[in-house]
Parts: structure tokens; C-alpha cells; sequence
């Protein structure tokens, strides 16, 4: 065995370990594996052959091989088909582990069985799953990055989507958001005549009142269409939503009080509170109705970073014909606030700071990965009442995620309703704030204001932070490019105070609709930047995320895979070609992206190079071919000078 070839069996080893994906070299202790082994040798003598590695996980195997040269991945025959023949089977990956696939479903128990063929090096590989029944057939799966979706917990979800082509449990629940928004917009629009700002405003407000059912401060058979004064249907939910916020401890008084300025919309909109006809009872017992049978008891007993409410406002917004930039907002999608949190690695101990906070989507990420890696419950206490702080300038919004946080049962509620720009950098840096999560406005930068360019933000974000602080902002690429007078300063004196660490090209369809190519940099912050600091450029565009129609931006077959490729790459766990990630020294008149810095490291094949040559030659015998032809054209003497002479 080549050298080559024991440094890709160690590698995929550590990918397999990596993954919790407990494994056997070249056998298997399970007994029936084992025997179903024990005749499967590749070149057909009827004696022993074993695969690479074989993996049992739960009621799956996993089979793999691997090659040293991508060349040696796969053969097919003629008709597209795996080729079974002796030397197929022995020189390519896939070949091989189909080969002993076969053999284990059709030779012992265990009928679902996932061939692995892999080539290549960490920086250069292949990496292609096929699924294997006991009979002749099987099922060519999309290549991989990782083997992230083979590991316990997602090998379950892998199978679902993939082999039995089903819908998973979360598709199911984004799904039905999706129509349960669309359903409840039209009642809205329908039943209450509510402008797009009070739509969300009515829903978390609703949401607040049906939270102190289980304190026996609410209860929906309390709605009877009453139109005394100060005992409508709209002040009982408003009785309801104080008695929530006084629960939840939110204060001081003044806060309590804007909060309850947006919710009044409750009280006093009279459409709102009279009995409809067509119903039979007021719109708002018809929405208390709604929400707690489809959105309530979802919030409540699903551990997700889902933003319900959020999602609610982005699809009542996209469903008025607009995405809420109307209200200077782009909700940031939850998958994109998770992975933000993975990359700046946050921990229990964490304080976190959203300086533009919307309906808290970060908070409510950052929440959910803090405490799935608590140890006490007294840890938890601490994270939903002293670590979470966001600031929202616009007041409906603020309500909005003030009520997103108390329905997570986040203690106090942290949030102020202010501009983030007006406030003191010192003063912020007083909450001690370790991380910083933003999606400020965007476009909204002019010469006449710089103060309100994204890098502007930025800037203000990393100087509100601690020292040693990390920081990850997802804004528009235009403005890594700095084209303006101001946005050049400004990324002079961002390196001059903080380290930039690496930025992020995103999928175009982040922001579905919207029109943005968003990009994630991520900083350290009052960390001046040295000019030998290698930062990290990638091409992500390609997250396995995809635009469905009626649906939107959901998530794909292979998003796990490639987030899981991602986060290697960026905790140099893994390698990766210049296609995908470029490491680079930055200056500040640099565009700090990928295709800046992007350079084509691949190494041709022998048929790159007879393709090259051959295109050369072609080029040549073209160029001599016109240069004889102009010669003979001179020969015959085209103006009749030389006939002169």
C-alpha cells in the first residue's frame, strides 16, 4: 500500500471519529457482518474480503472504501451503470464498497446499508454515498463533503429524505408556518382590517395573553364578545399581557408602558372587538383560536431556534406585497442565525449583544445554543435573564421581540427601545458583552449621512464589545468592496482597532425576494490587525439551500453536509481548494471577498492537458492555414504595381 493511500485511509478515519461513527477497520466485530464477509473476497476466489471501515449505526451499516486518486472513484459501464467487473471492483472506491454492500444485505440481518466511496485527499476528494438493498438494485445519492449525515444524529433524517424521498419532521413544521402565516394574514386582512405594522403587533400580543393560561391569568372561553367598556374582549387580552409582563419582571416602568402603547391596537380597534357575523364571535377570539391551536403550542413544546413570530412577520410581510423593508427590516433566516453563532463559537459563559435586533431571531439562536450546552439549571437561569441584550429603534418591532424573548422564558427581557448609533461605545462595553450578532440596515448609508453605512455599524458593534470580543455581521457585499470616500476610512480604522478574521460569500437567495448578495464577516474586536494576519475568504454561495416555489428559501438535501464542510474549513479541521476558500493577508483598499482574492489551484488531469494542446494546435493550424491564404492573395498582386514595373 502506497503512502498516498494510508494518509486517505487516515484521514477518512478521523472524519468517521469526528462524526461519533464508531467504526471497524477491515472487518467488523459483529458477528454476522463478519461472517457475510468471510467469502466476499473482491477478486471472486470465495475467501475472506473486507472493506476499509464498516460502521453500525443503529439498525444501519455503513460501508466504506477509499482510493488515493480521484481518478479511481468511480467506473461505470456503457449503459451508466456501477461496472461489477473483477478489476472495477478491486482499483475504484465505490465500485468496491457497492461490492461489499451487497454482500452484507444480502448475507446477514441488515437490510439498509450505506455504500461509501471516497477519493482523494482532505484539500482535493469525492466522496459518494450509494444506498444498497438485499436484491440487485440500488440508489446512486448525491456526493458529500462530510460524513456528517451518517453520524447518529442525522443518519435517521438522511434516510428519510433521501432513500424513502419523504419529508422530515422540521420540513414538515416550516411548511406548515408557512401556511398557517398565509391562513391567518388572510383572516387578518379579512376579519380585522389591520395595517401591515399591527399584524405582528396583534399576534405577539395574543401570544402574551395565551401565556398566562398556565398561571391561571387567562383563559379563551373568558372571550365572550362582551362590549361593556373595560370588559371587551380586547381589555381581558390586554389584562392578560400586563399580567405577563409584570410576571416576567419587565421593567422599569417606562418600558412596561411603551410595551403596552403598541399593544393597545387590542383595545382599540373596534372591528377588532364586535361580534362578526360570519364567525360568530369576535376577530379576536377567533385569533386567540388560531394562534394558540398553531402557533402557540408550537413555541411552547418544540426546543427550536425557530423565530416563530419572526417568520409570522416576515410571511404577513412578504404576503402584503412587500418583505418589510417598508419598516427598514430584513428578517435574518434562522439557519443563517445558527450558523452565525457556530462561527463565532459561542459558549454557556457568553454575553451576547444584537445591537439591531428586530424580532430577536439572534437572541433566540444564541439563546438555544447556550443552553443546549448548560450544565445547571442555575447556568440557565443566568443565560435568559443576564446574557442576552439587544437594542430595536423601531418601536412596533421592539414589542415584537420583546414578546419573541418572554415567550422563551428569557427572565427580564434585556432589550431597549433607543438608537444603538446614539448610544457611548464605554457605556455599552459596561454589559460585558463577549459576542456580537448583526444585520443592520442596509442601503441606507448616504455622503450626507456616513454614519448609517454598514460599516458604520460594524464598527460601532466592535467598539461596544470587549476585549477579544468576536463578532460575525451579515451585510451586503457591496459594502466589503468600500467604494465611497467614508467606507474607506471606515475600513482603515475598523483594522486599525479590530482584527478582521475571514468573510463569508452567502447563497443569493438568503434574503429570498429581497434582491441582496449578502456576505458574513466575522471580527475580532479592539484587537488592532496585523498586517501578517492570514484571514479567510469562502465561497459559500453553495449552501444546499434552494428557492421552492410557494414556499421559499428551504433547505436542501445537502445543507447539513455542506454547513458541517463549512465549519471544518473555517476551524482549519479541514482542507479545502481556493475555489471554495482562500487564506490571504488583507489590506484595507483590498475587497475583503473571495472573488478578490480567488486563485485556480487545481491540478490538471491528463485530459486538461491534451485538452489545452489540442485547442493550441487547433489555434495554430487555423492561424497558419489564414497565412497562407493571405500569401497567395499577395502572389497574385492584388492593386497590379508590380505588372508596372
Amino acid at each position: 500500500m502506497s503512502k498516498k493511500e494510508v494518509n486517505t485511509d487516515i484521514w477518512v478515519a478521523s472524519m468517521l471519529k469526528e462524526n461519533e461513527i464508531k467504526y471497524d477497520a477491515q472487518g467488523s466485530t459483529v458477528k454476522e457482518l463478519d461472517e457475510a464477509l468471510k467469502t466476499a473476497s473482491k477478486r471472486g476466489t470465495g475467501h475472506a474480503g473486507y472493506p476499509e471501515y464498516v460502521a453500525v449505526i443503529d439498525d444501519f451499516v455503513l460501508v466504506v472504501e477509499d482510493k488515493a486518486d480521484t481518478s479511481k472513484q468511480i467506473k461505470l459501464t456503457e449503459n451508466g451503470i456501477i461496472d461489477m467487473d473483477t478489476k472495477a471492483v478491486t482499483d475504484y472506491a465505490v465500485n468496491g464498497a457497492y461490492f461489499y454492500a451487497k454482500r452484507i444485505a444480502q448475507g446477514s440481518n441488515f437490510k439498509k446499508v450505506f455504500a461509501v466511496g471516497v477519493s482523494g485527499n482532505e484539500k482535493h476528494h469525492e466522496i459518494t454515498p450509494l444506498w444498497v438493498d438485499d436484491r440487485e438494485s440500488y440508489k446512486m445519492l448525491p456526493d458529500l463533503e462530510s460524513f456528517v449525515s451518517f453520524s447518529p444524529q442525522n443518519i435517521h433524517e438522511y434516510y428519510t429524505r433521501y432513500v424513502l424521498e419523504e419529508e422530515t419532521d422540521f420540513e414538515k413544521t416550516t411548511e406548515q408556518i408557512l401556511k398557517d402565516a398565509s391562513e391567518l394574514h388572510e383572516y387578518l386582512r379579512t376579519y380585522g382590517t389591520l395595517k401591515d405594522q399591527d399584524k405582528p403587533l396583534v399576534v405577539a400580543g395574543i401570544l402574551l395573553a395565551l401565556d398566562e393560561i398556565e398561571y391561571g391569568g387567562f383563559n379563551i372561553s373568558l372571550l365572550t364578545g362582551d362590549q361593556t367598556s373595560g370588559m371587551r374582549d380586547g381589555d381581558k387580552l390586554m389584562n392578560a399581557i400586563k399580567g405577563r409582563l409584570t410576571r416576567s419582571n419587565v421593567g422599569p416602568d417606562a418600558k412596561k408602558d411603551k410595551l403596552l402603547a403598541e399593544f393597545s391596537i387590542l383595545q382599540t380597534s373596534f372591528r377588532l372587538n364586535e361580534i362578526n357575523e360570519v364567525l360568530g364571535k369576535t376577530p379576536l377570539k377567533f385569533y386567540t383560536e388560531f394562534l394558540y391551536e398553531h402557533v402557540f403550542k408550537n413555541i411552547k413544546y418544540q426546543k427550536t431556534s425557530e423565530d416563530f413570530i419572526g417568520r409570522f412577520y416576515g410571511e404577513f410581510m412578504s404576503y402584503s406585497g412587500g418583505d418589510g423593508q417598508t419598516l427598514g427590516i430584513i428578517l435574518t433566516p434562522r439557519h443563517i442565525c445558527d450558523l452565525m453563532c457556530d462561527l463565532v463559537d459561542i459558549e454557556p459563559n457568553d454575553v451576547v449583544l444584537d445591537p439591531t435586533c428586530g424580532t430577536a431571531g439572534f437572541l433566540i439562536s444564541a439563546m438555544h445554543r447556550m443552553l443546549s450546552k448548560a450544565d445547571s439549571d442555575q447556568q440557565r437561569r443566568n443565560i435568559k435573564k443576564k446574557q442576552l441584550h439587544g437594542y430595536e429603534l423601531q418601536s412596533n418591532m421592539f414589542a415584537v421581540a420583546c414578546a419573541n424573548m418572554i415567550l422563551r422564558r428569557d427572565g427580564n427581557s434585556n432589550l431597549e427601545c433607543c438608537d444603538f448609533l446614539a448610544k457611548n461605545p464605554a457605556q455599552v462595553q459596561m454589559k460585558g458583552a463577549t459576542v456580537g450578532l448583526m444585520n443592520p440596515p442596509y442601503s441606507q448609508g448616504t455622503k450626507a449621512d456616513p454614519s448609517q453605512y454598514e460599516l458604520s455599524f460594524i464598527e460601532h458593534l466592535l467598539d461596544s464589545l470587549t476585549i477579544g470580543a468576536r463578532a460575525a455581521v451579515i451585510v451586503p457585499q457591496s459594502s466589503m468592496t468600500g467604494k465611497s470616500k467614508a467606507e474607506k476610512a471606515f475600513k482603515v480604522s475598523i483594522m486599525k482597532h479590530h482584527t478582521l478574521e475571514g468573510v463569508i460569500t452567502c447563497n443569493t437567495e438568503t434574503f429570498y425576494g429581497v434582491g441582496v448578495n449578502p456576505v458574513i464577516a466575522v471580527f475580532t474586536a479592539h484587537e488592532p490587525h496585523d498586517a501578517d494576519k492570514v484571514c479567510k475568504f469562502i465561497d459559500f454561495r453553495d449552501d444546499g439551500y434552494e428557492v421552492r416555489a410557494h414556499v421559499g428559501l428551504v433547505e436542501g438535501d445537502s445543507a447539513k453536509d455542506k454547513k458541517q464542510h463549512l465549519l471544518d474549513v473555517w476551524n482549519g479541521r479541514a482542507e479545502a481548494p481556493s475555489k471554495f476558500c482562500v487564506e490571504s493577508t488583507v489590506k484595507p483598499d483590498d475587497e475583503w471577498l473571495h472573488s478578490f482574492y480567488y486563485f485556480n489551484d487545481e491540478i490538471p488531469t491528463d485530459a486538461d492537458f491534451e485538452k489545452a494542446i489540442g485547442d493550441y494546435l487547433t489555434f495554430e493550424f487555423s492561424m497558419v492555414m489564414q497565412n497562407r491564404e493571405y500569401l497567395f492573395e499577395d502572389a497574385k498582386g492584388g492593386d497590379g504595381d508590380e505588372g508596372a514595373e
